[in-house]
């Protein structure tokens, strides 16, 4: 099954956005920090992708995307989700499923006021904290140090793109690490610091559609026994999932593992879908 890639032109600046060849409910896949869609490629290319609509795209800064046009507008976790919001209405997509992994997540959680078509959204190396508990939703690490530095030198480039993902290594997680307009990652981390967007650990106690949790048990970055403890008004099958000798992206790392979880979330939303 073929994915497409075309470029949508936004107020935030050009956009890469990559479909796959199902034509089920959308679902709308969101990446994480120094990342691409191209990350998902498990899931385009196996059963996911042929039976769902599925939309991955590159966040501003990163990827195939352009740099964003103003970067103290987009790059932040409002400013992305306002820039997703903006692609998936010129797609005309009025409802869709989201996923989102790490600052993938917490755009999808700044999503839900501003998207009221989404159905559902799985969250996976995500903490929703406020920016005040910072230091309890991830672990201390050099990886953090790293997430919002806007200066790479070779060896963080390396760094950055093994420790995220985990193995199976592959050049595409390099490339995407080095292409990252590093302002973004500044900005982001520094807005998300200074309290810039909702406190999410509000949003997940108010009205929301199902929220999916899903980690990896051998998380590096973020302290899934804090995450253990946060609640959620509509946390689906009312518990959060771990996956076993699973790291930060276990749709990567485990993917035989993870889409059976990922397909029953979507597969519970779809009565929804019209």
């Amino acid at each position: 099954m073929e994915t497409t890639i075309k470029t949508i032109e936004t107020s935030h600046g050009t956009l890469a956005v990559r479909e796959s060849a199902g034509t089920g409910m959308p679902v709308l896949m969101i990446h994480g920090n120094s990342s691409s869609g191209a990350v998902f490629r498990n899931q385009f290319d196996g059963r996911i992708g042929a039976a769902y609509h599925l939309i991955a795209v590159d966040l501003p800064g990163h990827g195939e995307s352009c740099d964003a046009v103003d970067p103290e507008r987009s790059y932040s976790m409002p400013g992305y989700a306002d820039a997703m919001t903006e692609v998936l209405n010129r797609l005309g997509i009025e409802q869709a499923a989201v996923f989102g992994w790490s600052l993938g997540g917490h755009i999808g959680l700044e999503m839900i006021d501003r998207y009221p078509g989404m159905l559902g959204l799985m969250i996976t190396g995500t903490p929703p904290i406020a920016a005040a508990d910072l230091g309890k939703g991830f672990k201390t690490s050099p990886h953090m140090n790293l997430a919002g530095q806007e200066v790479f030198t070779e060896e963080d480039i390396d760094a950055y793109a093994h420790s995220t993902c985990g193995e199976p290594y592959d050049q595409l997680l390099r490339n995407a690490v080095a292409r990252t307009d590093g302002r973004a990652r500044r900005l982001m981390l520094g807005k998300f610091a200074a309290g810039e967007g909702k406190d999410q650990s509000q949003i997940i106690l108010g009205k929301t559609p199902p929220i999916a949790v899903l980690n990896g048990a051998d998380e590096p970055f973020v302290n899934t026994d804090f995450v253990d403890t946060i609640p959620f008004s509509n946390l689906w099958e009312g518990k959060k999932h771990l996956i076993s000798n699973s790291g930060h992206a276990p749709f990567w790392d485990s993917p035989d593992r993870f889409d059976p979880i990922f397909d029953r979330f979507l597969k519970s939303l779809e009565p929804g879908w019209r």
